[in-house]
This record gives C-alpha cells, structure tokens and sequence, in this order.
C-alpha cells in the first residue's frame, strides 16, 4: 500500500497546494457546494463545468467509491491479474470470465482514438470530464484511511486517468454491440492449415433458428434484458394543462449500470435534477424547470454483421467487388498469474477487416470457415457525444428543444418521451442507427440462411463482398453512415405517447409514421407491457383528467396483464374438468389460482405460481386460443387453446410442475408474493411488489439471468427491474417531481442509503425532490460540503 499511499498523498498536496496559489476570484471559480437532502440525494452547485464535474465525482464516491474502483480495475484490462483470470465480472450487460475481459479491452480499446475523438467534442463535455477525474482523485486522495470495508487497502483502489475514464465511457457506448460478443470476437481463429473445405452459410435447416434466437437472448442482443416504461402526457388530458411524465426505467441494481440521483447547478447556467448512471457526470433521466424527460431501451439496430468471401486458399483474405484484401492481425498480450503467483504473459491475436473486427457465433451457424467468416460493424464504437446530448438537454426550454438536443446522435440506444410545462407530449428514437434503408436491405442479403437469422434472431447479416452494402452517408449526418435525426420517428402531440421496449409504431393508436428504415423497429415483437400500458392508459383517461398520483397509482396497481388473458380460459377448464381427470397437483393448482387476483402486490396470494406456470406454458407451441393479429396487436395473442387435446395436456403438465416446483422450495400455493419476493442485493427480508417481464407486469422486477430460472428455496430474488421511477409536471414556479430510486444511493452496505428506498418503493411511498431553494433548505440533511478544486 506505500506506493499508492505516496500517490494519494501526492495528490492530496497538490490539490493543496492548488487551493493555496489561487486569487480569491479563481478559488471561487474553482469552488464546489455539496449540499445533502432526504435519501442523501447531492445537490453539487458549481461556477463552471470542469468544478461540477468534480463535485459529481465526489459525491459519488462518498456513495460508491467501491463499486467504480472495480470499474477501472476492468477499464486497465487488470481484472485477471486482480481477480484471477477464471472468476466472472461484468462487461457491459454481461458476467463473463476476468481473461475474456481483459482481452476484449487489450484488443478493442484503442487509446490514441478515443483520445482524438474526445478532442471534437465541446469544451463543455471536456471540462465535466476533466473534473470528474480530479474528483475522484480528491475524493481517494481526502479518504485512503477511511474507505469502505470491501476496498479499504485493497492495491487495486488506485487514481483514475483521463484514458481510464474515457475507457469507460466507450464500454458503456457499445454494451449493445461487439462488448456483448466479446468472446465470439476473441474466439475468432482463422481454420487450420489443411482444414476441410465448407459451405457457405449452413443451409436453412442446418441451422436450429430457435438455438440461435436463444444464442442472442443470451448476451443481452435480442429481446434485451434492459427495459423501460415511460409515459407523457398533454395539455389535452391533464388536470393542470401542463405536461405530465412518467419515468420507470428497468435496470440492473447492482454494477455501473445503477442509477444515481443528482441535482447539477451552475448557477445562470444550468440547472438540471434526475438520475446519471455510476461515473457519468450529468443528469441521464431527469427534469429542469421547464421539461421532463426519460429513457427506453429501443428496438434499433446498434451492428451489422458482413459475410465474408474468403479467397481461395487463403483464409485471411477476402473479396471485395471481385478483389482480394488481406485482414488485419494484431497480437495483445495480457499478464496472467503463474502457479508461482508471478505474473506470464499471454499471447492472443484479434483480426479485423474493413467491415470491422471477426467474431464467430456458432449457435447461429456464423463460423470460420475456408470459405466464409464474420465481421462486425459496431455503430457505437468511439461514440463520445453522449455528454453533449446530456448538456443540450439540459439545457432546453421545450419538448422541440429537446428533440434538437439528439441532432448530434449521442444517444447510443434510447428511445426519449418527454412533456414540457406548456403541454406538449414527445416521443422519439434517435439513436444510433445503421443508415441502411429496406431495399439495400433486401439487396445486400448473402443467401436466405442469413434472411432467416434476421427474422429470428434479430441479425442482420450483410454481404461483405460488395463494397455497395455500405452503410449508406447522408449529408445530413453529422456521423458518416448513420441515420439522420430528419430520416428518425418522432411524435409531438397533446394527448399522450407511450413506450414499452417495443417499436416506436406503437406509440399511440392514432400516430403515424412514414418513411422510417427497418433498422429503427418494425411491427414484428410486442411485449407484455407494451400491451398492458396501450390498454390501461386509456382505461386511466377515462376516468377523468390526470395528476401525478393518479399516474402512480396505475403503475403500482401491479396488473398481471397475461394473468388477465390466460386465466379465464385456465379457470373454465379446471371447472368444466370432470371429476377425477385432473391430478391432485393440477387441482391444488387450480384452487389456489381461483383465490389469485390477477396482480403482483405484497398481499396478492398465488401470484408465484402463476408466474412459476406461465415461466413454461408460454413455451407450448400453439398455446394460444387467439393467435397474434398485427390488425390487433393490443388484444392478442390471448387464451388458452384447451380445446386442443395435445396443447390442453401439456397446459395441465405446466401446471403440475408449478406445484411441485412451488413446493419443493418451500412454499404454499397461495402463499403471498410479499412473503416470496424479495431483493438480492441484501439479506434485508423486504418484501417487493412488481413482477416479471414474461407476465406483463409494468412494474417489471426479475433478474439478469438470461432467462427467468424456477423459484427456489430462497423464493424469487429480485437483482433487475424498476430502479428509478420519477412523476413530473410543471406549476408556476417550475417542476413538481416525486420518485423513488428503488435501491438507494449508495452500494456500501454500512450506509444508511444502502436500503432506505428499497423500503420506501415496498411500501409504495413516493418522495418529493427538492428542485428549489426553498425545497431543499426544507430537506436538508447535515452540514454542506465545500470543495476547492
């Protein structure tokens, strides 16, 4: 520890030193405020960017200083050495081996790049940066002694550089992308010499299309594991002709993807309040005094994969237009503990090509062959623009300012609703996307095998042999091959827009759009929740003009949606069952799920063994009664087809193994969700409302698991879902906010903002946020902290 001891200490005097040499008029403008409100929400006042950066970072260090020194352990590709090479840490959205890790940023990271990519974004965004670094540097250097107990000591808790922090930026960009086929990239190898000359792409039915869909779903890349609701509303349909939002982002409540609350001020100049995301130093999802905004993950595409054409003989070139070109290889190295414990160096080499770097996804059939191989072009990779966009957000006056403020595409993979205080709704997607429209679509495809992965799996393979299948420049863009924010959806209206996940053509029944890529959405995947907010907003509108609490109460009402669907079929068939036909589970079953009603609230009784059900009915094929009509996506598919004798055994099948399952992990069939469900993030036994993706519950809690695992005996385990969920209109002094940050502020198990709003969402109790300075003297908590930068 001397060493990093010195270092801190170092730094301690030249911050000292710093402070000492300043004129009262720069200390001032290098002076930060701190000042702490209920749930120990910052509120970070500062006269510039660079100085509220900096007080960001502090902050979040006083909360989670932990959890972002093991962020920069992964951002140094150090994790193996750390950790040990076998043990998983988290890339992104994914938990994969500490050596893939390492690798993947030993070979993706390209330092120089990032460096000059960063140095063409606003002097703004640089200084936020800049002084993020400084922070947390201040905050190490103010508290090496006194650190939490999971990493007082620890030699990996060192300072951060402005390439760490810009590392961690670009992992946060491309999670959607090549990070989550990080070991498809670094499994790509050239075959052997002598090795057996293949086909193409398999033939249709070499492929299993379901194995491959599963493949993605995996890694995160189809049907993602992050998700979102957001609600807004306009003049038209609120109480106060003022506009109304409702946020309800879903997820992970562990890693660097949990939400942190912030209200950022520069005074004349900014002044922003929400929720940023670990070592991001703006308001991500938030409000200012004249606009509410929030995000949903959505169904655009982040990559294109391009078929290779091998040359003949030489499976390290390929076509282009009839001309060969050689890939390019480059070996990284990476220091591996030895069974001495000193370190070995080893050696891997990653290959690319001009469509981008190989990868291999051998569950969809994608290998390297003699004849083909993959390459995969990320649309995110060096995208630094994300802290503009934050910026110009929070900047905007109006819900048209703010869809201004996405004209850079910074935004790496979110859909925006927002309302403003004078009664305009907004919805729009613009992410970023392949500029690739549905004719070079159709024209570029290399075989139908591909086609067939692009319908099932959601990959859009692309052929690689012609130089035409480029993603097409607009000149519009202000990046090369990505659509424009003119060629992207977005709706202004006065009622309401709405968006769950699914595509941007279901934002409203009455919205039409014209002209948008395949690329951006189609009409193809509709979730649960998309179904279950098109029907319950309008069913809240009819009962008169909304309030915020009104707005609340309808996300809280925890609707099973496809209990609503599939129930009445399931009840009519336990009673018309003869006597005698049913097996005692099935009976038992059918008794408890009579006494369900139909929602996932703590004192809701069986709702555990519908969902332990429907985890593996949904599978059956041909379950439904009413199959899914695109003229009716709200109200299909729906029912049970229990006149089918083939599907109503397997139903009953479905049924008997919730029983059992229910039972073997110790609990009664009508026992209530609040004695089964509860946080993963702590042994505190706090009962949690909500439920899972598959049954349609907006108030979405699960896990990161891939796919939903049976209950056990430690009862269903929440660790993903509703993290942050925000209300927001407008009065005359400006926004009326109330959230919940359902986890808390802080990762440190020994704080007192561990758990204290996981208690608060089980109880369904809202908080004010303080956005005045009236509110926040009234909120107070503590003594204000003054940095001097």
């Amino acid at each position: 520890m001397r060493p990093i001891a010195s270092a801190l200490t170092a730094i301690a005097a030249a911050a000292l030193l710093a402070g000492c040499a300043s004129s009262p008029t720069a200390q001032g403008d290098r002076s930060i405020t701190i000042t702490r409100t209920t749930y120990g929400i910052p509120h970070v006042t500062a006269q510039n960017p660079e100085s509220l950066g900096y007080g960001v970072a502090y902050a979040y260090a006083q909360d989670n200083v932990c959890m972002t020194a093991d962020q920069l352990v992964t951002a140094r590709g150090e994790r193996s050495a750390t950790f040990g090479p076998k043990t998983v840490g988290l890339l992104g959205r994914r938990y994969i081996p500490n050596q893939q890790i390492d690798l993947f940023m030993a070979a993706h990271m390209d330092d120089a790049a990032l460096e000059r990519a960063w140095g063409k974004i606003s002097p703004e965004a640089q200084a936020l940066a800049r002084g993020y670094v400084a922070g947390y540097n201040r905050f190490l250097a103010d508290n090496a002694a006194t650190l939490p107990e999971a990493c007082r000591g620890k030699p990996w808790v060192k300072p951060i550089t402005m390439a760490e922090y810009r590392r961690m930026a670009e992992v946060v960009a491309v999670q959607a992308g090549i990070a989550a086929l990080a070991d498809g990239m670094l499994g790509a190898q050239p075959p052997q010499p002598g090795a057996a000359k293949t086909s193409q792409v398999p033939a249709a039915e070499a492929v299993n299309l379901a194995d491959a869909a599963q493949a993605l779903r995996d890694v995160g890349l189809l049907d993602s594991p992050l998700g979102s609701n957001a609600w807004a509303f306009g003049r038209e349909v609120t109480a106060n002709g003022s506009g109304m939002l409702l946020g309800n982002p879903h997820f992970p409540w562990s890693g660097p993807n949990r939400f942190y609350e912030l209200h950022l001020t520069i005074p004349g100049q900014m002044d922003v309040m929400g929720v940023g995301i670990g070592t991001y130093p703006m308001v991500s999802i938030g409000f200012n005094k004249d606009v509410a905004w929030s995000h949903t993950v959505s169904t655009g595409k982040r990559f294109t994969l391009y078929e290779l054409t091998l040359a003949d003989g030489d499976p390290t070139s390929y076509l282009v237009d009839g001309k060969p070109e050689k890939m390019s290889a480059r070996k990284v190295s990476l220091a591996l503990p030895g069974p001495d414990g000193k370190p070995q160096a080893m050696e891997h080499t990653v290959w690319s090509s001009r469509w981008g770097p190989l990868v291999i996804i051998p569950r969809a059939g994608l290998t390297w062959n003699t004849k083909t191989a993959y390459a995969l072009r990320d649309a995110n990779t060096g995208n630094t623009r994300m802290m503009d966009a934050a910026i110009a957000f929070a900047h905007a006056k109006s819900v048209q300012d703010l869809h201004k403020a996405h004209a850079n595409l910074g935004l790496p993979w979110v859909n925006t609703l927002a309302a403003d205080r004078s009664g305009t709704a907004m919805y729009t997607d613009v992410s970023v996307v392949p500029d690739l429209d549905a004719a070079q679509l159709e024209r570029c495809v290399p075989s139908k095998p591909a086609a067939a992965l692009r319908n099932a799996a959601g990959l859009v393979v692309l052929n690689g042999a012609r130089a035409d299948c480029a993603w097409h420049s607009d000149s519009r863009s202000p990046v090369p091959g990505l659509v424009p924010i003119e060629r992207m959806p977005v709706a202004f209206r006065g009622d309401w827009v709405q968006n769950s996940n699914d595509s941007y053509l279901y934002t409203h029944p009455g919205q039409k759009f014209e002209g948008i890529s395949p690329m951006v959405g189609d009409a193809s995947v509709q979730r649960p929740r998309t179904r279950a907010g098109l029907t319950e907003i309008p069913e809240m509108l009819g009962r008169g003009k909304l309030t915020l609490h009104a707005i609340q109460d309808q996300l809280f009402q925890n609707r099973n949606f496809m209990g609503s669907v599939i129930m009445p079929d399931l009840l009519a068939a336990c009673e018309k069952a003869p006597a005698g036909a049913l097996s005692p589970e099935s009976r038992d079953g059918c008794a408890a799920l009579k006494g369900w009603d139909l929602r996932n609230n703590l004192d809701s009784r069986g709702a555990h063994l519908f969902q332990e059900f429907w985890r593996t009915a949904r599978n059956i094929p041909s379950v439904y009664r009413v199959p899914f009509d695109l003229k009716e996506p709200v109200t299909t598919p729906a029912g049970l087809k229990m006149n089918d004798p083939a599907v109503a055994a397997k139903v009953w099948q479905s049924l008997d193994n919730a029983v059992k399952t229910v039972r073997t992990a110790g609990f009664a069939l009508d026992a209530a969700l609040g004695s089964v469900q509860h946080p993963d993030i702590t042994e505190e036994p706090i009962p949690l409302h909500g439920g899972y993706e598959f049954v349609g519950v907006l108030n979405n809690l699960g896990r990161q698991d891939p796919e939903p695992q049976p209950i056990n005996a430690r009862g269903l385990r929440i660790d993903y879902g509703t993290s942050y969920v925000q209300t927001v209109t407008f009065d005359a002094r400006g926004p009326v906010a109330e959230a919940i940050l359902t986890y808390g502020q802080s990762t440190d198990p020994a704080s007192p903002h561990a758990n204290d709003q996981l208690r608060e969402f089980s109880a369904k109790r809202w908080h004010s946020l303080p956005f005045h300075a009236e509110d926040i003297a009234k909120q107070r908590v503590g003594k204000d902290l003054t940095l001097v930068r």
